[in-house]
């Protein structure tokens, strides 16, 4: 068999793998994998450095399907190319404990780079990988020895490209002039709904051009000459982020429903899965049939060793001349922190300091962090000043410097998030970025992904309430931080104070296995004196005692972030009162909960109904805390511009408010 004939037995091997799964399956996207083929053999059989037998591979290029529906085609892939995935889990598409599900999953099927499906943050991934290759090789490659040099290829669809992240991560990527991203776009003008000519005519490649892109195409994706030449192209170009324009047909081989919106998400059928079989010369019956001629031409499994051996003996060269610099390499990559790396930071702020806000106290941990954390990059959407999330000693990366910790998203919360989460996918790096808390909305879906991934991304969210003040209620944050903490996989902390915000920073970075969510204050508030009071470290936790008048309180009163100081404020009033009380700082819900059970009821005794909770924020959610008799002091409407005191205290947020409702509570019987 010639090469040509090869090529395309192997195109339509990738072909009707994928449509057969859908079919098995009665479910899936069966269109795209059958008119992205070609693009995607030629990536992979001619251009993409991997190696299946070591999917982690340092060195490795990454390949990032963003159009995530298609998903039986990555499984193809990978399959085909010798990675640990099984015929029988190709088989066992989209079912129950498959290592298929129905969009690519990262960490659960080997070779998958990213989660995707959410149209736009692969596209957005690919941008934080490709920001993470620059630092790396500026960090650590030598005149003379080059360890980091790979590129980030992604498949992207119609939809990819009218999600509004894309155009973030786009113009971003442009501005920072990645050379090492190649994106192919699969354009075949077709989504659900039908044809884009409705609803998505723009010029895309002027539009990525304007972008500081460097466009090819349109190209026909159908020929594999041609992909081939656009991609060789590509490397050519090192300046710019590369767009390969590919016009491909959906469904490409059936008869009736190629290039429909029915080719799109749902099997093709018996017969017309069997038609497009015959239109397109495959000869077999047998669904998930793979010629031996196939197998052997795409396996990558020696040519992958081959090439991890040969990057590892350039490592072992660069070891010998820049031992420091390797194992430095080595610990960034294995996620591990340095020795003594928070040494002095639960020391760093005494209760004699002046009042200090939680976002100012967070950008002095963060820099004292920083320091030994020397992996430790990220930024904010364009808010650094006022969220303290400047690493005040390094640099700001940028096109002419790779080695800067400063990243500057601009106005671009969304991409923001997106772009996190390829850096912490990438490796090597440990991810931050910042915005004000009632614009966590803006970037909910990759901090969902995060969670899903268990990617090491800290959120950093300052004016965290209507205590900001005069911006008013569209800045004033009332149901994000009950919206944090309903992500799964998240740990939500809010600190009380400086003290408990440095040890809430130290969480954030010793965490692996998932994102957190800083929750700061713009107001100002004391270090809270804790002589005679439980230690800070016990924030740990996620809840602990802060203070109380004696072992048997009458009332527990639990707070979070500023308004601990009104609950210790009238905790201790109430005790010259005569009324026995203990104050807790419940910073985490997530992490209190995990605690054992005998743990959270020394915290909060299950006998001790008279509970108060005050958090300025919707009330949903406390009542498990407050308990069904206990009494919620929360925020369900919106705020209002006005100085921030004047704001807590026209909407009850004061000490006086829980001392009368704790003396309420406690002219109730205990019956």
């Amino acid at each position: 068999m010639n090469n040509s004939a090869l090529d395309d037995l192997s195109i339509n091997t990738i072909r009707f793998l994928s449509a057969d799964m859908v079919q098995k399956a009665v479910s899936g996207h069966p269109g795209a994998p059958m008119g992205a083929a070609v693009m995607a053999y030629v990536l992979w059989q001619k251009f993409l450095k991997h190696n299946p037998a070591d999917p982690a591979w340092t060195n490795r290029d990454r390949f990032v399907l963003s159009a995530g529906h298609a998903s039986a085609l990555l499984y193809s892939l990978l399959h085909l190319t010798g990675y640990d995935l099984s015929l029988d889990e190709i088989k066992q598409f989209r079912q129950w404990g498959s290592k298929t599900p129905g969009h690519p999953e990262h960490g659960l099927t080997p070779g998958v780079e990213a989660t995707t499906g959410p149209l736009g943050q692969g596209f957005g991934n690919g941008i934080g990988m490709a920001i993470a290759e620059r630092w790396l090789a500026a960090r650590f490659n030598k005149p003379d020895h080059t360890i980091v040099d790979h590129y980030t290829y992604a498949i992207c669809s119609d939809g990819d490209l009218m999600e509004g992240v894309s155009a973030e991560a786009a113009s971003l990527a442009g501005t920072l002039r990645l050379g090492k991203i190649i994106y192919l776009y699969d354009d075949n003008n077709i989504t659900i709904e039908g044809n884009t000519s409705n609803y998505f005519s723009e010029d895309v490649g002027t539009r990525f051009r304007a972008y500081g892109w460097h466009v090819i195409g349109p190209i026909n994706g159908m020929e594999i000459n041609e992909v081939e030449a656009a991609l060789a192209e590509a490397h050519e170009e090192t300046e710019k982020p590369k767009l390969i324009i590919c016009r491909t047909v959906i469904g490409y081989g059936a008869p009736t429903k190629a290039n429909t919106g029915a080719a799109h998400g749902e099997a093709l059928g018996e017969a017309e899965l069997a038609a497009a079989k015959k239109n397109l010369g495959w000869p077999y019956t047998e669904p998930f049939f793979i010629p031996e001629e196939v197998r052997r031409n795409m396996s990558a499994v020696e040519a992958g060793k081959s090439g991890q051996a040969q990057w590892q003996s350039i490592f072992d060269a660069y070891t010998a001349v820049y031992p420091e610099e390797a194992v430095k390499f080595k610990s960034f990559i294995d996620g591990k922190l340095p020795e003594g790396w928070n040494e002095g930071v639960e020391a760093m702020f005494k209760p004699a300091d002046k009042p200090l806000a939680t976002r100012e106290a967070s950008g002095k941990a963060m820099n004292l962090l920083g320091k030994k954390v020397d992996n430790l990059i990220g930024g904010s959407g364009d808010l650094a000043p006022s969220t303290k999330t400047v690493l005040e000693f390094d640099t700001i990366f940028g096109a002419g410097n790779g080695a800067g910790r400063n990243l500057q998203f601009g106005v671009r919360e969304h991409a923001m998030g997106a772009i996190c989460n390829g850096l912490a996918l990438h490796g090597g790096v440990i991810p931050y970025c910042a915005t004000f808390l009632a614009f966590y909305d803006y970037m909910r879906p990759p901090v969902r992904l995060a969670a899903l991934q268990g990617l090491r991304v800290i959120f950093v969210y300052t004016h965290d309430s209507i205590g900001l003040g005069e911006d008013g209620p569209t800045h004033q944050p009332v149901e994000q931080i009950l919206g944090l903490r309903s992500v799964p996989g998240l740990v939500t902390l809010r600190p009380a104070d400086a003290a408990e915000t440095a040890v809430s920073w130290e969480m954030a970075i010793e965490r692996r296995d998932g994102p957190t969510a800083l929750v700061l204050t713009r107001q100002k508030v004391p270090t809270i004196d804790r002589s005679g009071m439980s230690d800070v470290g016990l924030i740990r936790k996620g809840g602990y005692i802060l203070w109380q008048s004696d072992a048997d309180p009458r009332v527990i009163i639990i707070g979070t972030g500023s308004e601990v100081h009104l609950a210790l404020e009238a905790g201790k009033k109430l005790k010259d009162m005569g009324i026995s009380a203990r104050v807790v700082s419940l910073p985490s819900w997530e992490v209190f909960d995990s605690q054992p059970e005998a743990y959270r009821n020394e915290v909060l005794p299950p006998q001790t109904w008279r509970r108060i909770t005050i958090e300025a924020g919707r009330s949903l959610g406390w009542e498990r805390y407050a308990g069904p008799r206990g009494v919620i002091i929360g925020l369900d409407h919106y705020g209002a511009s006005a100085p921030g005191n004047i704001v807590m205290e026209k909407l009850g947020f004061t000490a006086e408010h829980v001392i009368q409702t704790a003396e309420y509570l406690s002219r109730q019987g205990d019956g």
